[in-house]
This record gives structure tokens, sequence and C-alpha cells, in this order.
């Protein structure tokens, strides 16, 4: 395992390569087409990524633009929101369960990072859960008829968590607007509405689409998969959950779009990624049942 459970971490890089936010213009294709303007904005794109990155808990090279108090504060906005519009659970068995569970999670995360957590269940028949910056975890009732146990549960909560030790919001704000200045400079670089100019854009925003922020969405589930199931197995839980819970929602879910056309990898390029990972996790969860973590939330 690669994770140790450790949150994302500011780096220098080198912006020429690597696994972050490869994103520009070729400069021969621009000559091509005469733009000076295009070229500019590639440059200053990629003075942003040089000035973003960081690394992730996986050692995977990260474009972050914004700060983590900018991200705590917009976690928390965003949580009382949820907690306003969606029906909040009282029912006092389930919330112990799954607080117990997310507990359990979050006592292994690093020194300074366990505490505060809070964590909702709400009534809601959607199969979902999901974690928020500022140390927030909201579980949806729906979730609860696929995963069937406290293991599998275990293995969407770490992944959730995962994705907040990663600063998965963060970077993906940070493409979103390093996408936007792009075609946005784009716009004001063509300076005509020709259909030449139109069809460029167009094939901009659908190379943007699909040649940066789709795959680096699903790097994102892929990594939180992996940090994910590392936390389980530090808690106590049964690693082997993690594919089974996938199995579990690849019954209940329907059709899915192409891989390369979604947010999420394959139902079964998940579990294929997940059973590779069990082996490694499953040592990590007997050293914690050695030390005597043995979660007991059922």
């Amino acid at each position: 395992m690669h994770a140790k459970a450790s949150r994302t971490r500011r780096t220098a890089c080198d912006t020429r390569g690597g696994g972050g936010a490869k994103v520009g213009f070729d400069a021969e294709e621009m000559q091509k087409e005469g733009n000076v303007g295009m070229r500019c904005l590639g440059w200053l794109l990629g003075s942003l990524v040089a000035l973003g990155c960081a690394t992730s808990p996986t050692g995977r090279t990260q474009f972050l633009l914004f700060s983590e108090r900018d991200l705590d504060r917009m976690g928390f906005e965003a949580f009382e929101a949820i907690k306003t519009d969606e029906s909040v659970s009282r029912d006092a068995e389930t919330n112990e369960y799954v607080r117990c569970v997310a507990e359990a999670i979050t006592a292994v995360l690093p020194s300074g990072e366990r505490s505060g957590w809070e964590v909702v269940v709400f009534e809601d028949e959607d199969v979902n859960a999901f974690a928020l910056p500022g140390r927030k975890i909201g579980v949806q009732t729906g979730l609860l008829a696929v995963a069937h146990d406290q293991d599998q549960l275990a293995s969407v909560i770490g992944h959730e968590v995962g994705h907040v030790m990663a600063q998965h919001a963060n970077e993906r704000m940070s493409q979103n607007f390093a996408a936007g200045t792009v075609l946005s400079g784009a716009q004001i670089a063509l300076g005509d509405d020709s259909p030449e100019s139109r069809a460029l854009l167009g094939a901009l925003g659908l190379g943007t689409q699909f040649g940066v922020l789709l795959p680096f969405s699903r790097s994102h589930e892929s990594e939180a998969d992996l940090i994910g199931i590392e936390l389980m197995a530090r808690a106590g839980f049964d690693p082997a959950a993690a594919p089974a819970l996938w199995r579990n929602m690849a019954r209940a879910g329907g059709s899915q779009p192409p891989e390369w056309a979604s947010t999420h990898p394959s139902h079964g390029t998940r579990i294929a990624d997940l059973q590779r990972a069990v082996p490694a996790a499953e040592l990590l969860r007997q050293e914690a049942l050695a030390n005597g973590l043995r979660p007991d939330c059922e």
C-alpha cells in the first residue's frame, strides 16, 4: 500500500511531465494556426500549474490552487445547506451504527486529523455517501441496503474520507478554474465569431472535458478506493469487503456509460483494482487486530 493515510502535501514540481494535470497547448500546432494569443495563454496556464503543484497521499502530482481553509469553509457551508434541505434521520440505532463505523475510520487518520468529524445520516433512498472538507460525513439510508455489514459500510466511508485526505475537491475546483481560463482566454484570443472559430472553441471544450476533467475524476475515484481500503484495514475492518461491496453495487445498479465517458471507473475495473489491493491491506488489518483494534458496530 502506498497511501499511508497522509494528507496531500505541497511540493515543487516539473511542469514538463509527471502524474499531475497536463494542461496546455502544443506550440507547433498553435504556430500553424498563427495564434500568438493562444501560445501566451498556454504559458500563463503552465505558470498556474507550477504554482499549484502538490503531492497526494499516494504520491501522485496534483494541481491545487485553493487553500485548505477556503475548502473547509465551503465544506461547512455546503453541509449546513444539505442538513437544511434534506431529511436527517432520527433513528438512534442507525445513527449509532453509522457513527461507530465512521469514528473507527477517522481514529486511524494522521494525528491532528482524527477529531471533530461530524457524521449525519440522511433519510434518502439513494445509494450514496459523501465526505466534505471541514470534516463532514454524510450517509444516505439507501446505502445501508447495499452495504450489507459494517465492513462494507467501512469501505464506503473510508473511500469518502480518502477524497478529503487527498484534497480532491480542491483539485477538481482548480482544474475547472484552469479549464475555464483556457476557454475564456481562447474566446478572447480568437476574437471573431466565424464558423471556424466556433468549431475550434467547441473542440477545445470537448477536449477539456474528455481529455482532462473526466480522466482526473476517474483517477480521484481510483485513488480514494486505495486510500479507503487502507484506512478500513488499519481500523480493523475486513478489506475483502471493499470489492464485495462493489459487486453489490454492480447488481443493484443499471447500465453504465463507457468508461472513457464516465466520471467513475467501471464496476469491473473498480472490483479488479480493489481485489489486487486486498492482500497488502489484509496485512495492515492483521496488525490492527494484533493491536486490539476490533470494530464492533453491529
